[in-house]
């Protein structure tokens, strides 16, 4: 069992995301040990990209500021080897197939290693395409996480008998972002994962409130929080970590409820 699935076998994950470099690193520091002391059991943290193609206004502009700051796929790096000192909880990076590509994906996957990634997340990667990324990973004791969309249906199967880590359940068509509602039948999709695999399954895109998250907890084995976590960070900037903190707590409290 992957370091990611252990991540699931005490209730239910919390999986918050952040975009490393926004503001800038050192607070993306501060704020991934608020995380992990509140209650944090996998974070997902985003290497910024100039087209995040599955991203809303919120992580766009996060994303835009990153970069604007002089953010590399290398300072990242070297900020997760620091971060690993004293952090035990498991990391993903969620970033895009061209990042990965234009580094290397051998030489991606090997520092991953390095560094103490336990996981990658690449929401343009179609499943028929995987196998161009995924041997890297596994050569390098990573995990290759693929996604499962409203739109999968036929292909949840297939997907699901594949999967690494865990699996990550898209709530709802469009890119991310704070929904208010989310009517996409996640029990039926979660049902159909959980006859083909006994990889865990966590829920993100629109999550926002303890009410959403606990609901959203009923039917899966985790809960991913993106877009509200980054409009705080995007609120109160090198202040963000107790705030987000604060937050985590109380979305942590819900659905362990």
């Amino acid at each position: 069992m992957s370091k990611i699935q252990n991540a699931f076998q005490n209730g239910k994950a919390f999986i918050p995301f952040i975009t490393c470099g926004d503001p800038d690193l050192e607070t993306t520091g501060k704020i991934v040990r608020a995380l992990a002391e509140n209650g944090a059991d996998l974070i997902e943290l985003g290497i910024p990209f100039s087209d995040p193609t599955a991203e809303g206004p919120v992580i766009q502009g996060a994303n835009i500021r990153a970069l604007s700051g002089g953010i590399t796929t290398d300072k990242i790096f070297d900020f997760v080897a620091e971060l690993r000192a004293e952090i035990s909880v498991p990391l993903v990076f969620m970033t895009y197939a061209n990042v990965v590509f234009s580094y290397g994906i051998e030489r991606f996957a090997a520092r991953c290693a390095e560094v103490g990634i336990d996981g990658i997340i690449l929401p343009d990667v179609p499943h028929e395409e995987k196998e161009e990324f995924a041997p890297a990973c596994r050569s390098h004791g990573i995990d290759f996480i693929s996604l499962i969309a409203p739109t999968s249906e036929n292909r949840i199967a297939e997907i699901a008998k594949d999967a690494e880590g865990f699996l990550y359940v898209v709530s709802s068509l469009g890119v991310t972002g704070v929904r208010s509602e989310i009517q996409t039948d996640i029990r039926a999709m979660t049902e159909k994962i959980r006859e083909n695999t006994t990889i865990p399954c966590a829920i993100g895109f629109g999550i926002s409130t303890p009410e959403q998250a606990q609901h959203m907890a009923e039917a899966a084995d985790g809960v991913i929080v993106g877009s509200a976590i980054v409009k705080q960070i995007a609120a109160n900037g090198r202040d963000a970590a107790p705030v987000v903190g604060e937050y985590v707590k109380r979305m942590k409290q819900a659905i362990s409820g």
